[in-house]
């Protein structure tokens, strides 16, 4: 498989929402597989189709230490969210060069299709857990820096433009 290319910022597939998935495939595992290579190579804890110009609901997650843990999720749906929040450093390959502080729930339970097309719910926390809500927000069209106030949010896109 193969690490492909996140396409940049302001692309209109990441302000799109995600065609949700029918049923999973030889097509649809392998698009994961380049997922996880291309979340590798980054290096990162998580990724989004939509990050790397694929508009189905497909996210892939690894938070773990050691790495090769990862949550393969087709049509993945937050169900429930923890009233307790934490603060993580949030970016994207898709904005290189910053990142801002984002204030998520510390936990949440997430339903999902996993890679046999069974409906799967798993609890997550923490950094899992933020990821997770990263990558749903990818699929929605939304940007970790769309959770910031405006006056953050303008001075992290001008500190990105003047990057590129």
């Amino acid at each position: 498989m193969t690490a492909r290319t996140c396409i940049p910022w302001p692309d209109k597939c990441l302000r799109s929402k995600a065609a949700p998935v029918e049923s999973i495939t030889d097509e649809i595992r392998s698009i994961w597989q380049d997922m996880i290579d291309t979340m590798e190579a980054m290096p990162g804890v998580g990724l989004a189709a939509p990050q790397i110009g694929v508009m189905l609901r497909l996210a892939v997650v690894d938070a773990s230490q050691e790495r090769g843990k990862a949550v393969l999720m087709a049509n993945p749906e937050i169900i429930n969210a923890s009233g307790i929040f934490r603060e993580h450093d949030e970016a994207s390959p898709n904005l290189p060069g910053v990142s801002a502080v984002v204030k998520r729930p510390r936990g949440v339970s997430v339903r999902f299709l996993n890679t046999e097309g069974k409906i799967e719910q798993r609890e997550f926390i923490g950094l899992w857990a933020t990821s997770m809500q990263h990558q749903i927000d990818h699929l929605n069209g939304r940007m970790y820096f769309d959770r910031l106030s405006k006056v953050k949010r303008d001075m992290l896109l001008r500190r990105a433009r003047k990057l590129s």
